[in-house]
């Protein structure tokens, strides 16, 4: 495994441990509401399950990465797309349901879309480059 990749996989392993502590945030959720709206409780639900999912996803790419033979600008597109994404989309979820009484996201929901369209980039160079080595 390359150092770039090593480096990266242990951020996001540790940064896996965040999103567990989260996950207790949606157990208060779940016993007391405490005036969150179903919207809400949604996108926390959302913006979790985004954050879990994308990061182990990230995890899985970085091994595919360092088998691509892709380089400099392009290994770096691969290897960051989905972990950038794991940062952007639930920020997206959590940010755009942030306020009282809240029942339609705000416009931090453009940040699930800017997330979703990185990676996509990134998942595009890794497969070019799969197909390419």
């Amino acid at each position: 495994m390359s150092d770039e990749s090593r480096i990266l996989a242990g951020i996001l392993f540790l940064s896996l441990v965040t999103v567990e502590t989260g996950g207790l945030y949606l157990v208060k959720l779940w016993k007391d509401a405490a005036g969150a709206t179903p919207f809400q409780i949604g996108f926390a639900r959302a913006g979790h399950a985004h954050a879990a999912v994308l990061l182990v996803l990230g995890l899985l790419g970085l091994l595919y990465v360092d088998q691509s033979g892709l380089e400099g600008g392009w290994a770096w597109i691969a290897r960051s797309g989905v972990p950038i994404a794991a940062i952007l989309m639930p920020a997206g979820f959590f940010a755009a349901s942030a306020g009282t009484g809240r029942t339609t996201p705000n416009g931090f929901i453009g940040l699930v879309f800017a997330g979703a369209g990185v990676m996509a980039v990134g998942l595009a160079t890794l497969g070019v480059g799969l197909l390419i080595a």
